[in-house]
This record gives structure tokens, sequence and C-alpha cells, in this order.
């Protein structure tokens, strides 16, 4: 059972976030995202323990790297999280317009395709570069928006970021309790954003391989995809220095037999989705979450990673 937590803290908290990004968001959107890097370069600086797990992932995914290519990655992670709390720092000022004008979409094609269909879309990401314009960017384009997100422990922090993520008509679902209202809103030919590079336990997912090392990995996406039909979207937003934006990258279906559900067929495509994410990682490394333990749950009777 979880600590249960006090008043306080929870307003503690609230008042430091609202501060962090009201402070951010205060200044031009550019320096506020130049700001930001610096202040993940800060706090990377200052937490050696995630700085010890980032490390580690990297020495699990890509051991042939140099300790000096492993420390710029580090640093640049910490810094692509930073660029991405001065972006989320304007969410509240954005309109429309400016979500289409500062974000590139690269892609589209490929959800004009599946969405005629009327079987729901099924858009998987990760944690790269501003994974959070996904609660703006289909509503800026007149399009509805379902994600599924982990409610954050502090209801006044969570209400509060809730409040930013569902501003143009997003609509957030508890991961812990929305698996009918998951497969309702597919059946209903609904749009539906799942983070697909996560850890998860044991019972709640599937080993595959992930750099090469079995990773448990959710099942959900491909359950709910041989469920309902829908089709299967790869898309992440990364931050391309030459253009100086933002760009999501909406890739090609992936597609799959639907009359066959078999346990099988669930591992084959939850490997499909994760060797795509592999693949963005490995050409963005800077811009993924290394401080996330990926690596957590082992198969029985294996060594712990960590």
């Amino acid at each position: 059972m979880a600590k249960e937590r006090s008043k306080l803290q929870n307003n503690a908290e609230l008042i430091a976030l609202k501060s962090l990004i009201g402070t951010i968001g205060a200044l031009p959107l550019e320096t506020s995202m130049r700001f930001g890097k610096s202040v993940g370069r800060f706090f990377g600086n200052r937490f050696p323990k995630l700085r010890k797990t980032a490390r580690r992932n990297l020495e699990i995914a890509m051991p042939e790297l140099s300790s000096d290519e492993k420390n710029r990655i580090i640093v640049g992670m910490f810094e692509s999280l930073g660029r991405h709390l001065g972006f989320v720092s304007h969410f509240r000022k954005f309109q429309h317009e400016d979500v289409r004008d500062l974000i590139e979409l690269v892609g589209r094609e490929n959800f004009l395709e599946v969405h005629p269909r009327g079987k729901g879309v099924l858009f998987f990401t990760g944690h790269f570069g501003s994974w959070e314009v996904f609660n703006l960017l289909p509503p800026a384009f007149g399009y509805g928006m379902n994600i599924l997100v982990r409610r954050i422990d502090n209801p006044l922090v969570e209400g509060f970021v809730d409040q930013m993520r569902t501003r143009f008509g997003s609509v957030t679902l508890d991961k812990t309790k929305s698996a009918r209202t998951m497969f309702r809103v597919l059946k209903k030919g609904e749009l539906l954003g799942i983070l697909a590079d996560l850890n998860v336990q044991e019972k709640e997912g599937v080993f595959v391989d992930f750099f090469g090392v079995p990773a448990s990995t959710t099942t959900s996406i491909a359950k709910l995809a041989l469920a309902t039909g829908a089709a299967i979207l790869p898309a992440f937003a990364v931050w391309e220095e030459e253009k100086r934006k933002y760009v999501v990258y909406v890739e090609p279906e992936i597609k799959y037999d639907p009359d066959d559900n078999s346990d099988e067929a669930v591992r084959r495509l939850t490997q499909e989705i994760t060797s795509v994410v592999e693949q963005f990682v490995r050409k963005y490394p800077e811009q993924w979450l290394w401080i996330h333990k990926r690596w957590n749950t082992r198969p029985k009777g294996e060594k712990g990673l960590y």
C-alpha cells in the first residue's frame, strides 16, 4: 500500500511545479526552451542515481559505445528533457494555429489512409523529444484524441497537469482503470495514444527483444488492435536541430492478421512495435528517456540487470 500523502506535501509540490512552469513559461518560447535545456543540465548534475541508471541502460543497449559517447548521450537526454519542459510551459498559451505552425508533421498521409476505415487508430509512441505534444496535435487538426496515462500520485499536481493535457479537448484515460473504455473508443473509430517503451510487470506484458535483450513490454496495443481491428500507427515527436523545431513522424501502419489472436500473434506484434521504438532510439539516442529502468523485469530465474 502506498504511503498516504499529506496535504502539506501535495500543496508544496503543486506550488513548486507551478512556480517552475510559470517562471519558464513567462519567457518567449525559444528562450524558454533554451533555458529549459540549462535547467535539464542542472538537474542532471544533481541526481547521480538517475545518471547511474542512464549509464547502465546504455551499457545494456549499446555496450560498444565509448565512455565519452555515453556521457554525451546522457547530457543530451537531460537537455532534451529540459527543452521539453520549456515547450510544455507554453501549452496553456497555445492556440490551434500555434501548434500547427510550431510542429512539423511528416507522414500525415499514413494517418489519412487508415482513419476512414472507421475502426479506430492506435497511435503508439515513446518518451522522445516532446511526447506530450500528442495531447494537442490531433485536436489542432480537428480530430479528437484519447491518451492513456498513469495518474500522478499527487492529486493536485495531477489536476494541474491534466488541465494542460486536455485544454484542446483531448481525454486522458487512467491506465489502471480504462480497459473497457479503450475498447469502446476504438470501436467508435476514435484515436487512442499509448506509450510503448516502458518496463511492465511480467503479468502485464510479454518478453520481446529490445536492443537484443529481453524486455518486458506491454501487450495492450497488440491485444486492443486484435480485438477491435484498429490500425496501428507509430508516431514520434523529436527535436530536429537543423529545423529548430519539433517534428512529428507518423510512420506507415504496422500490418497484422486480424483473424489471428493467438498468444504468438500478440508476441509477434508486440515485437514489431518494440522494434520500431528501437529504431527511433538508435536514431535519436539523446532524446530517449534513459533514466527509466527499461529492463528491470527479468524472466524467471534470470539475475537482475540493475
